[in-house]
């Protein structure tokens, strides 16, 4: 949450209706196929919120959230969430199974030969045909004909218009202007208006499958996906560029309280081997993607926390008069490696997509850099092996803050100061 939104949304923008204590708003961050660790996560979760039957349904205890906020994978599972509703926290399950069943073959498609792998100089040729055919890497229309079949977005139109959840946002970055761009669909009459920030923007729209492959278009490895904005046509990629302020657009819907799920780690370099070797292609290519993937989440939520805390400062008068409510953060992320956890199950990684990355010396995992050099494997690794691997810690993360999740889903209490919580 930068600070000139909390000020242009709190002191120059009209008020909304007051939020209630269960007014709360989910933001579900990027990372490809490292996104499964989010559904491990919510599962975890429906089961802390409501009571699983012995057939395997839930009890009904209502759909906690009330707006959802994805990028990139994390748009998927947003609106895959949203698209389900209606059927409480039964959603919750639903998308862990979608997990479980998915395959990379689900996703994208690579044409290589098995000997792709023998010297740079296939593998290029194999990519730059890829390139001519499909304007990237791999060919992603396996993604469209499965978001179209698991996703039913006049579902989605129906949970909205019966106040199942107020709005569902989208992120995507502009490569025509460089903007970030986060497209909204929302409950009939809404009050909250379009913004628009430097850098950053919000426009309302349907969310279709062209706004989500837009905002998963991980750059070079997906093409680019064009939208209609302000009358004309700009090309779209993945949502995690430049992305400086994710917890933003559930601070202009007025939620109190926030759940942010990420899939990137602020401790990597921590985790990191240290060598002094030459790095290898493999660990530049993981130390650009995780560039990419740089999950601002962290920041944003120790800005939210300064930002809070200042205000609670302020003489109890000039704090009253301020048209600001308290706003709770919890932020989760893995606990653990997933750099090492893809060494782990690298073995299941589609035949022409690590043969291909052999091939580039992009997928060196013998040499020093073990930390990275099958980072970007992570991002493309939708086999079951690793999402099952990356959904159980997920699960593992959420009971071990059991506390602290129940605690923030409790009412609020009147006199709550508005820090946000990490």
């Amino acid at each position: 949450m930068s600070l000139d939104t909390l000020i242009t949304y709190n002191l120059l923008s009209p008020a909304p209706a007051p939020a209630d204590d269960g007014a709360c708003a989910l933001v579900l961050m990027g990372g490809g196929a490292r996104t499964a660790y989010q559904a491990g996560v919510l599962k975890a979760i429906a089961v802390m919120h409501g009571h699983w039957r012995n057939d395997g349904s839930v009890s009904d205890r209502g759909f906690p959230f009330r707006w959802l906020f994805g990028t990139s994978a994390g748009a998927l599972n947003a609106t895959f969430l949203a698209s389900r509703a209606a059927l409480d926290l039964q959603a919750f399950h639903d998308l862990a199974a979608f997990w479980s069943a998915l395959r990379s073959e689900r996703v994208y498609r690579l044409d290589a030969p098995t000997w792709v792998r023998a010297n740079r100089v296939v593998a290029g040729l194999t990519l730059a045909r890829q390139v001519r055919r499909h304007r990237a890497l791999l060919d992603t229309l396996p993604l469209v004909d499965t978001l179209h079949r698991a996703i039913d977005l006049r579902s989605l139109e129906l949970g909205l218009a019966d106040g199942h959840l107020e709005a569902l946002g989208v992120t995507a970055s502009s490569y025509s202007t460089g903007e970030h761009w986060t497209f909204c669909q929302t409950r009939p009459k809404h009050p909250v208006p379009p913004w628009h920030r430097p850098g950053r923007r919000a426009d309302f729209q349907p969310v279709t499958v062209e706004h989500l492959m837009a905002s998963s278009a991980i750059p070079f490895l997906f093409p680019a996906v064009p939208l209609w904005v302000d009358g004309h046509r700009e090309h779209f990629g993945d949502g995690s560029m430049r992305q400086l302020s994710p917890l933003s657009p559930a601070i202009h819907f007025g939620a109190r309280r926030i759940l942010a799920i990420g899939a990137g780690q602020p401790q990597r370099s921590g985790l990191a081997v240290r060598v002094t070797d030459e790095p290898t292609a493999g660990t530049i290519a993981g130390h650009a993607m995780a560039s990419v993937f740089h999950d601002t989440l962290q920041a944003d939520v120790e800005q939210a926390q300064r930002v809070s805390q200042t205000i609670a400062q302020l003489p109890q008068g000039l704090a009253a008069a301020l048209p600001y409510h308290p706003v709770r953060v919890l932020a989760l992320q893995p606990s653990f490696s997933l750099d090492e956890l893809t060494h782990k199950h690298i073995a299941s990684l589609p035949a022409a997509t690590r043969n291909t990355l052999i091939g580039l010396g992009a997928l060196d995992t013998g040499r020093g850099a073990a930390g990275s050099a099958a980072s970007l494997a992570s991002y493309l690794m939708f086999e079951p092996p690793f999402v099952n691997a990356l959904m159980e810690l997920g699960e593992h993360d959420a009971w071990r803050r059991q506390a602290e999740i129940k605690a923030f889903f409790a009412p609020l209490a009147a006199s709550s100061p508005g820090v946000a919580m990490p």
